[in-house]
């Protein structure tokens, strides 16, 4: 009797147990890496590609429906994975090389204004408002260091347009950061007088700064007495870019940007390369792929229509021409070639996590629909082609070291 009235009990625990949404995403996770291995093993592609398309179809079949507008610990592990990324990618870029050729930061910053110009104004030439062309010309603005950088690592990439390439995407992501977290204010909070725009731009970036300089005296303490090659090391290493994340967000700032100045501040005090880096090693990965499906998972749930889907057509043509004029001009006294310009251009269509978050923030004033539409799938489809554009462009430079079909330990 007892048995019986048990029976019936396990199998409701069992079947709650098997709908918990961490199960769901646990393997969804595990789905995602084969498929990413199977990516890279088969076709020759970057895992992320893998990734992207297994968060694609959970997307579009409505796995994830509840997580946007982001919220909760979704939006805190893309923060983290995002903010992980970022000062990785900011500690290997040294201020001081801008010192011998300066023409680097003046391509990044015509790429990055020439980009934001042709979206601002294509868009609304396709019927778009000014009030909302604004923020998605931002949003194409930056480039996805976070992308390219598992692209560049599972093509074992190396070489100037790799460098270059990330190089300008980190640094377009630094302006769109501090440019869209204090759109992001104006736009909920629409002001008549300059002083109020101008405002939450600085209130961003000093609140970043500040949390990024806490964040560098606590880093470079602790590389000072633990060994760069510890495990227990990349664990102090991220459990203190996590603390940054959390508190640049709450006091105001931008958590991305805190960990990108972070990174900057300890390659500037210490030029040689970091071997942390290697450290991180999967835990980094695991981030990376929770990023991606996470990313592809509430970007294939926008709704597209006839109208959308010119206006995101119109966004990503617009946004592959300017970078590509933007770094082609740019190369002028720059040493680089017309050539290698125009793969580091290619090397930068990738939207990812990045752009996610600055479009989150939309999504919770009224008026962000029509941003949200059309940053939503336009992200998507940006994730997809550009770990492919990325990929053929690293490889027609020549500085692509894998081969199709051999097996890659990274």
């Amino acid at each position: 009797m007892t048995e019986e009235l048990l029976a019936p009990a396990q199998a409701q625990a069992v079947s709650a147990w098997a709908t918990l949404p961490t199960v769901q995403w646990a393997l969804l996770l595990a789905l995602a890496a084969l498929a990413g291995y199977a990516c890279q093993r088969k076709l020759g592609l970057p895992k992320v590609l893998g990734y992207a398309v297994v968060g694609t179809l959970a997307g579009l079949f409505g796995f994830g429906a509840a997580l946007w507008p982001l919220h909760g610990s979704a939006l805190l592990l893309l923060e983290l994975g995002v903010a992980a990324v970022l000062f990785e990618c900011g500690a290997r870029i040294n201020v001081r090389w801008f010192l011998h050729n300066p023409m680097v930061l003046v391509q990044s910053v015509l790429e990055a204004t020439l980009t934001y110009a042709a979206v601002f104004y294509g868009l609304q030439a396709v019927g778009v408002e000014a009030r909302s062309a604004g923020p998605l010309g931002l949003i194409a603005m930056a480039a996805s260091p976070v992308l390219l950088s598992r692209v560049v690592a599972d093509t074992r990439a190396a070489g100037p347009v790799t460098d270059r390439a990330l190089t300008l995407s980190t640094l377009s992501t630094l302006y769109a950061l501090v440019l869209s977290a204090a759109k992001a204010h104006i736009f909920a909070n629409p002001q008549q007088s300059l002083w109020h725009d101008i405002t939450p731009v600085l209130q961003v970036l000093l609140t970043s700064a500040v949390v990024a300089a806490a964040l560098f005296a606590l880093l470079h303490l602790v590389l000072r007495w633990m060994s760069p090659l510890s495990q227990n090391t990349a664990i102090v290493l991220l459990a203190l870019v996590a603390a940054a994340s959390a508190g640049a967000s709450g006091l105001g700032g931008s958590a991305p940007l805190a960990a990108l100045l972070a990174g900057m501040a300890l390659k500037y005090a210490s030029p040689r390369p970091l071997p942390w880096a290697k450290a991180l090693g999967s835990i980094a990965t695991l981030l990376g792929v929770v990023m991606f499906v996470l990313v592809a998972t509430v970007a294939a749930q926008a709704p597209w229509t006839e109208g959308i889907t010119l206006a995101v057509l119109a966004l990503i043509v617009l946004r592959l021409a300017a970078k590509s004029v933007g770094v082609g001009l740019g190369h002028l006294g720059s040493s680089t070639s017309w050539r290698q310009a125009l793969w580091t251009a290619c090397a930068m269509t990738p939207l990812s996590a990045v752009a996610l978050l600055m479009t989150a923030p939309f999504a919770l004033v009224e008026d962000g629909k029509t941003i949200v539409g059309i940053a939503l799938p336009a992200i998507l489809l940006m994730e997809l082609i550009g770990a492919i554009s990325a990929t053929w462009a690293l490889r027609r430079a020549g500085e692509a070291r894998d081969t199709l079909g051999v097996r890659h330990d990274a």
